[in-house]
């Protein structure tokens, strides 16, 4: 992290900082988060804008921002002529201009390990949920059909055995692979890094394309990036092994759907568990119920609706961290080093170390 130099704005002090809390109709401000404010001493202005005419007047004369789902391109980031910090009340930060805000000496924090025990959880959930054929289950069994759900309940597959590949090896990749370890399962992941956990964990790791060719289900843990965007196209998809299970509690954008869905439809995939999607929006009230996707409908397509992140835990974990990133910042220092999404910026003021 880098030195910083004053860009002629006034600094204020915390008790005099304009704070702007926006999502906060999408995502009401939680009990632990306004906790959190009154514990820090602030009243964060509370806002629900989109796109530049909305944001803009919002945002131009804030010292700091929170963020949950909104789009905070150049332009926006641009009218931040005060701004200090702008923490994601969350991980992901694909919706973030990054580069514009460190150019601007903004520091942009988020929480990467929120929810990395909700994420691993709802994973296997996904997973057993779709080889138990679970939704269809219920389904039946509310109808009153279950001699067919015992019927084809003889084609799931113990887990015990068979292999997991997890795509990526961070937090909760490794908190995933612990789990499957104790169902038995055989677990390979991409990246040659962490080589000492990973043998610790029982993990083998490998190159994407013998992972997708080997693993009878296959898992997304990545950031969505240019790097990732499509990441499993229909090449890379052509590559999984026949009738392997996708789950994908990452980014929708990593997998291209339209190759999803026909590998689905031609049997190369046996099904899939998603919670993030790259063409439902769920967080537009608009597209709720969602309509005519080919996703949707499907006895071997789980969905659920981007709520991996989700519980008691999480919640008081974004909240301790999202507001204490702010407000280190704005009390002039770095925050925890492994928040800090742009370890480089030049801040607009002197940041002490954590």
């Amino acid at each position: 992290m880098t030195e910083s130099s004053d860009s002629g704005t006034d600094r204020r002090p915390l008790s005099q900082c304009r704070i702007v809390r926006l999502n906060a109709e999408l995502f009401p401000v939680t009990l632990e988060e306004r906790a959190e404010y009154e514990r820090a001493g602030i009243v964060p202005i509370e806002c629900e804008s989109n796109g530049l005419e909305e944001l803009a007047p919002v945002v131009a004369e804030a010292d700091g921002v929170f963020a949950v789902s909104v789009k905070l391109p150049a332009e926006v980031i641009g009218a931040m002529t005060r701004c200090r910090v702008i923490s994601r009340l969350g991980t992901g930060t694909d919706r973030i201009d990054v580069a514009a805000a460190s150019g601007l000496g903004i520091v942009v924090a988020n929480v990467p390990d929120f929810c990395v025990e909700e994420q691993a959880d709802h994973t296997l959930a996904l997973l057993l949920a779709v080889e138990r054929q679970l939704p269809r289950m219920a389904r039946d069994m509310v109808a009153g059909h279950w001699r067919g759900s015992r019927a084809t309940a003889g084609t799931s597959h113990r887990l015990s055995g068979r292999t997991l590949g997890l795509v990526g090896w961070g937090l909760s990749a490794r908190a995933t692979a612990r789990r499957a370890r104790g169902f038995g399962m055989n677990v390979v992941a991409t990246r040659r890094r962490m080589q000492l956990e990973a043998d610790e964990l029982g993990v083998r790791l490998v190159g994407l394309p013998q992972l997708l060719a080997e693993s009878d289900y296959v898992s997304l843990h990545l950031p969505l990036t240019e790097a990732t965007r499509h990441l499993l196209d229909a090449e890379a998809i052509a590559g999984m092994k026949p009738g392997a299970v996708l789950i994908n509690t990452a980014r929708g954008a990593i997998v291209d759907e339209a190759a999803l869905v026909a590998a689905l439809d031609s049997g190369q995939l046996r099904g899939a568990g998603l919670d993030v999607f790259e063409r439902i929006n769920v967080h537009d009230p608009e597209e709720i119920p969602p309509t005519g996707d080919p996703l949707l409908g499907r006895d071997n397509v789980v969905l659920t609706p981007h709520v991996a992140a989700y519980g008691v835990e999480s919640r008081q974990d974004i909240a301790l961290g999202g507001v204490g990133n702010l407000v280190a910042v704005l009390e002039g220092r770095w925050p925890r080093e492994d928040r800090v999404v742009n370890p480089d910026v030049t801040p607009r003021f002197e940041l002490a170390a954590h």
